[in-house]
């Protein structure tokens, strides 16, 4: 299933769970795996904490601390860094499914994962049983 995301600034997560629980649900699949997935190289999907708005802030200050936007980057479009912090988080994520409910822990939430915005992004979500 492809969701279009609308990001609104150049670092941002946003939580994709109720994305992710909408399409188990409407799968009917009770026990398996579902595979959020962005086809971006500036661009992730992860799993962390959303309780808590901190959170996301500090990931996204620490990315920046480590990964600047600076000019000694042999790639010179101006987005060397969201590369580098897309392929850390990474494209994908797998989480398993059990009685028809995502099996994430307490705090865990999916996100959505900008780093070159803002701008309309594609989101995959597949849903598979076993």
């Amino acid at each position: 299933m492809e969701h279009v995301i609308k990001t609104t600034k150049q670092n941002q997560m946003i939580d994709i769970t109720k994305i992710v629980k909408k399409a188990v649900k409407e799968s009917g699949i009770m026990k398996g795996i579902v595979t959020a997935f962005v086809p971006h190289t500036t661009a992730g999907v992860t799993i962390n904490e959303n309780a808590d708005p901190d959170v996301v802030h500090d990931i996204l200050i620490g990315l920046e601390k480590v990964f600047p936007n600076r000019s000694e980057y042999r790639h010179m479009e101006g987005n060397s860094d969201a590369h580098i912090k897309a392929s850390v988080i990474g494209s994908s994520c797998t989480v398993i499914i059990e009685n028809g409910a995502l099996k994430l822990g307490t705090w865990q939430g999916v996100y959505f994962c900008e780093f070159d915005g803002p701008r309309t992004r594609k989101l995959y979500v597949k849903v598979t049983e076993g």
